[in-house]
C-alpha cells in the first residue's frame, strides 16, 4: 500500500470533517424537518444566533463559509451535537442511524452525571457517618440492602435482548 491518501481504504478524513459536511448536514436537517431557509433562519434567530435566509441558503450552496458560532447554532436548533453536525453526511442521510448516534452519547453522558450523583450521595452519608459512627454499621447496611434491591430491579443486558441468562442451563 502506497503512501497516497487515495490507497487507504474508507472514508480521507477530509471526507469526515469539515465545512462542505456541514453544508450539506444543514440541508439534510432543514430538508428532513420539512424548515425552508426562511423557517431555519427565523429558528437561529429565536435562539439568538443572527442569521437570514439568504445566509442559509449561501451556506448550503457552499457559497459563504460557515462560523463557529454558526455551526453552534444550527446544531442547537436541531437539536444534534456539534461533532455530529460536522460528521459524514453519508450517515447523516440514514437519519435512524444519527439519531442511535445521538441515543448512545445522551445514554453514556447520562450514565456518567448518575455515577457523579451516586459518588456524590455517598460522600455525604460518609461525612455524615464520619460525625454519627454509632450509627455507621447499621446506615452502611441500609445503603448496601438499597443499591442490592436497586441492582436486583434493574434489567440485564441479556433480557434486552431477549437471550437466555448466562446462568441458565441449555435444556435441550
Amino acid at each position: 500500500m502506497g503512501d497516497n491518501e487515495e490507497d487507504l481504504p474508507g472514508p480521507s478524513i477530509n471526507q469526515l470533517a469539515g465545512e462542505e459536511n456541514v453544508a450539506v448536514r444543514i440541508k439534510l436537517e432543514r430538508d428532513s424537518r420539512g424548515w425552508s431557509t426562511n423557517a431555519l433562519s427565523d429558528r437561529l434567530n429565536a435562539a439568538g444566533y443572527e442569521m437570514n435566509p439568504s445566509a442559509v441558503w449561501r451556506i448550503e450552496n457552499g457559497q459563504r463559509r460557515v462560523t463557529v458560532d454558526d455551526a453552534l447554532g444550527f446544531a442547537e436548533v436541531f437539536g444534534i451535537s456539534l461533532a455530529n453536525l460536522v460528521g459524514p453526511p453519508r450517515l447523516a442521510a440514514h437519519a435512524r442511524a444519527t439519531e442511535l448516534v445521538e441515543d448512545i452519547r445522551r445514554a453514556y453522558r447520562a450514565s456518567h452525571m448518575a455515577n457523579l450523583a451516586a459518588a456524590q450521595a455517598r460522600d455525604a452519608l460518609d461525612a455524615y457517618l464520619d460525625e454519627h459512627p454509632d450509627v455507621r454499621e447499621e446506615a452502611e447496611a441500609a445503603a448496601s440492602l438499597a443499591v442490592a434491591e436497586e441492582l436486583i430491579g434493574l434489567p440485564q443486558p441479556y433480557q434486552l435482548h431477549n437471550r437466555p441468562s448466562p446462568n441458565q442451563k441449555d435444556t435441550e
